[in-house]
This record gives structure tokens, sequence and C-alpha cells, in this order.
């Protein structure tokens, strides 16, 4: 009862935290620039990497495309800088993909520590702005819209596999994640996409069905991913800061590896709409 309690009460701050945030375009920056050292600290420990060069890259990184415009006043440059990072990110990502259906370990090697703290974790609060700052008119409904559809895939998941699960999904990585838990969070997730469709002044229906889509999938994926180098490290969180939840990684691990694949999706429907 104890724990049930801690935990409901940690994530309930983490929530209200998030979502006062968004409503300030600056203190969200603040708050990602904060959520993306300690997730940072979090995944160099599981990946055993000690150089503090992530944390200049990181910083670099995002203090470019958060304030790049605002300094400068301009975006000169900034459009062409987001679709190299989009690139880069989209391919680490799926080359880790690659590696959860393809290796027992996921190799990491030196040039790899750097390209996944930069490209996996690093660029993915980078894109989170982005989404909040969508093309330049903040718009903080599109990011609590996908992070709305990351909980409500995270709950409806663990309920129904919990209930009907029987098929595993990846029992390797997740003994407790099935494919029926799997469909199940994906298809509560097109759900709700309609309500966010209906109650927030942002995207039509369509295009959140889709998102809820990608986020489910890639969320999932994300999830794996994070455990599969939390099993490699022997630990079962990433860290200890939420209690009853682990690490900040731990709550963040969806829609990190979610993020850049939304954002590509919405620049596609920018430039197509």
């Amino acid at each position: 009862m104890k724990e049930t309690l801690t935990r409901s009460l940690s994530g309930l701050l983490y929530v209200a935290l998030l979502v006062f945030c968004l409503q300030y375009k600056h203190l969200l920056i603040a708050l990602f620039f904060i959520f993306g050292l300690i997730c940072l600290t979090e995944f160099k420990k599981l990946i055993q990497f000690k150089s503090y060069i992530p944390y200049f890259i990181f910083a670099v990184l995002y203090g470019i495309f958060g304030y790049w415009q605002t300094i400068l006043n301009t975006g000169l440059g900034l459009s062409e800088a987001i679709k190299i990072l989009t690139v880069f990110s989209i391919f680490i990502n799926l080359f880790l993909i690659q590696d959860l259906f393809s290796v027992k370990r996921i190799p990491l090697f030196f040039t790899k520590r750097y390209l996944l703290t930069t490209f996996y974790l690093s660029s993915s609060f980078v894109f989170l702005v982005l989404i909040a700052n969508y093309f330049n008119s903040y718009n903080s409904y599109i990011l609590l819209g996908c992070f709305i559809l990351v909980w409500s895939n995270d709950t409806f998941a663990y309920l129904v596999g919990k209930n009907f699960g029987r098929q595993k999904l990846f029992e390797k990585i997740s003994p407790k994640k099935t494919v029926e838990g799997f469909l199940g969070g994906l298809f509560f997730s097109c759900v709700i996409s309609y309500l966010i469709a209906e109650f927030t002044n942002t995207l039509n229906f369509t295009n959140w069905l889709i998102l809820s889509i990608i986020i489910s999938v890639f969320g999932t994926f994300g999830d794996l991913i994070e455990s599969k180098f939390k099993r490699q490290a022997h630990v079962k969180d990433s860290g200890g800061i939420m209690p009853g939840h682990g690490g900040l990684l731990d709550r963040l691990d969806s829609i990190i590896f979610a993020a850049p694949f939304i954002y590509l999706f919405l620049r596609i429907l920018h430039y197509v709409s």
C-alpha cells in the first residue's frame, strides 16, 4: 500500500510539473534541458561511458536548436540543420531496432557510445522542443497530446497484457510484455487520439490517428531498447530519482525514441498541407 502511494504521488508530481511547464515556452525549454541532463547521466551509467563530452554536445545541440532563432533573430540555416539532425537521429534509431532483433547484446564500442548519447538521447530532447514549437508557432497541446498518447499506450498495454496477455512480445528482454498488451495499447491510443482531436484545436483526427500509431509502435520499441540496455548493465532501473518508478529515463524512454519520428511526420504534414 505504501509503495503504491509513493508511486502514485511521484507520478502525479512528474505529470503536474510537465503540464505546468508546457504552458510556458521558456519554462518547458528549461525543464527539458534539466530532464535531458538527468537522462544523459542515467544512460551514461547504463552504457558505462565516463566521458563528460556528451554533456557538452547536449548543451551545444540544445542551445543551437532551442535558441538559434531567438539569439540570431533569423531562421537562416536552421531548417537545413534540423533536416540533418533528423536524418542522423532516425538512422541511429533504426539501427537500434535492428540490434533489438538481430543481436543478443547491443554493441557498445567507443564511437557508438558517442553516436548513442548524441543522436539517440540528446537530439530527442531537441525534437521534443521542436514539436512544441511547431514550425515557430508554439502550441503546447501538440506535445501534450503526444505525451497523453504515450501514457495511454503504456497504461492500456499494461492492463490488457496483465488480464488477457498470453503470447510474449520479447520475452528475453521484457518478460511481462505481450502481443495482446501491445495491441490493446495501440487500440486504446487510437481511440484517445479521437478525443485529443475533438478537444484540442491542433490537428484533425486522421493526423492524430497516425500519430497514435507512430507513438505506440516506436514508443514500444523505445521501451524495449531501454530494457535491453538495462539487462546488459544488469540493473532493474536506470536510476532512482522517481520513487516507485525508477529513473527519469524509465519514464521518458518511449517518447524519447518516438520523438524524431513524430517530428518527421509533422514536418511532412506541414509541407503537404
